[in-house]
């Protein structure tokens, strides 16, 4: 459309179907490289995006206004479907409901990039629940703890 402009800069963050750790860090790279034509195809911009064994993180770059829900259901779908046809597991590989999406100005942009990708680092320090209940109250989104992801302790 003529004359507009946008630059819309989210991390998405959703979590492997009853938090398994089952994202093997070998196929990590794989996987990086799918979840990134996905995005390429939707016409975005994938800026990081790092695969913990059991969650995954990702920026995205949005040339358009988003419409999160479908972008997330496209994503999860198609890593899901490619994960389960390369045959992983042997049983069917899903991601759990729901996600958590967090914007940022472009002043964050190198900042957020750096925290995706030093996830290993970080999660020797705070357990999933931790991280993500505090990128929610940092971004002051209204939350009750019974629809958060399940938890492993």
């Amino acid at each position: 459309m003529p004359n507009t402009y946008t630059q819309i800069y989210l991390q998405i963050v959703f979590a492997v179907h009853k938090r398994r750790n089952l994202i093997p860090s070998e196929k990590r790279e794989e996987l990086h490289k799918y979840i990134t034509g996905i995005v390429t195809n939707r016409k975005h911009k994938l800026l990081a995006v790092f695969a913990m064994p059991d969650h995954i993180h990702m920026l995205v770059g949005f040339n358009d206004g988003p419409n999160l829900p479908d972008f997330v259901r496209d994503v999860k779908a198609g890593s899901s479907n490619f994960i389960n046809k390369q045959n992983w597991f042997p049983h069917k590989f899903n991601w759990q409901k729901g996600y958590g999406g967090f914007s940022y100005s472009k002043s964050h942009v190198e900042r957020v990039i750096k925290y995706i990708l030093n996830q290993e680092e970080h999660h020797k320090k705070n357990s999933f629940k931790t991280e993500y209940i505090d990128q929610l109250e940092a971004h002051k989104i209204q939350y009750d703890e019974r629809y958060l992801f399940e938890w492993i302790d």
